[in-house]
């Protein structure tokens, strides 16, 4: 990818296992990555593995529903780089089940964390974006966003809303040369996968059905999507915004 060696990247949902993958591919080009999690350990351990490559690594703790404390983290990161160029908005999570036996405390949690969350981070990230002329964002939604999925009610619709602001704020900001887009991976292998599969003796068959399901009859894995936000955040995507574009293994398909 073009340009993407000595970028400030700042990645959040970092120590999961999309958020891993995400990392290690920016660091594999050269990039500065800012990593951020709620999980410390998390980070700890992706500090370790990513030791060795090309780029480096800075890790920060973070709670993104918390708009102070990811305030002072991104003027923390600013202070410390001078400049962020790009924000990959990777944290989330769901818990399975269908809406009528959801309640108001699952949906403030899930919206907090899948919709206020990113929020939070472009608001903060935006004013030196501006200054500079020139940033990229890109948000992971989901697939449940674009075409809805069973027990995810609303954690379809944080992910629907982060694909409408992405479009959104890509209008609005293409003026001042920054660019906006949205990831949506379809099912894919992690915790977050696991755990709606669940342990039961049903599991295997829900799997299997999923990989059925998918034209290329695989289960999506975390490697298979740093390549499209690599991408996107590097030079060779400069003429590319507003998109929503899937990573499903053809689950999906618009067009």
């Amino acid at each position: 990818m073009r340009d993407l060696e000595g970028r400030i990247i700042l990645v959040t949902g970092a120590a999961g296992g999309i958020g891993k993958e995400i990392c290690k591919r920016f660091a594999e080009e050269g990039s500065i990555v800012i990593a951020t999690d709620l999980n410390a350990l998390g980070l700890e351990d992706l500090k370790s593995r990513l030791n060795d490559l090309k780029g480096s690594l800075q890790t920060h703790v973070l709670n993104i529903t918390d708009a102070s404390a990811v305030e002072s983290i991104v003027s923390k990161v600013l202070e410390e780089n001078g400049k962020i160029d790009a924000l990959i908005n990777n944290a989330g999570w769901d818990h399975a089940a269908p809406f009528v036996d959801t309640d108001p405390n699952l949906w403030h949690k899930l919206i907090n964390i899948n919709l206020i969350g990113p929020l939070n981070l472009q608001k903060a990230v935006l004013p030196s974006m501006i200054a500079s002329g020139s940033g990229k964002i890109i948000n992971i939604a989901s697939d449940a966003g674009r075409v809805g999925s069973s027990g995810e009610s609303v954690y379809s619709a944080c992910k629907g809303g982060i694909i409408a602001f992405s479009k959104t704020l890509a209008r609005e900001q293409a003026r001042n040369g920054i660019i906006v887009n949205t990831v949506c991976p379809g099912p894919t292998d992690t915790p977050l996968l696991q755990s709606f599969v669940g342990n039961s003796e049903f599991s295997e068959k829900i799997y299997n059905g999923l990989k059925r399901a998918i034209p290329m009859k695989r289960i999506g894995q975390p490697e298979d999507l740093p390549g499209i936000v690599a991408f996107l955040a590097s030079s060779d995507a400069n003429f590319i915004t507003g998109q929503t574009i899937s990573v499903s293994g053809g689950l999906t398909m618009h067009g």
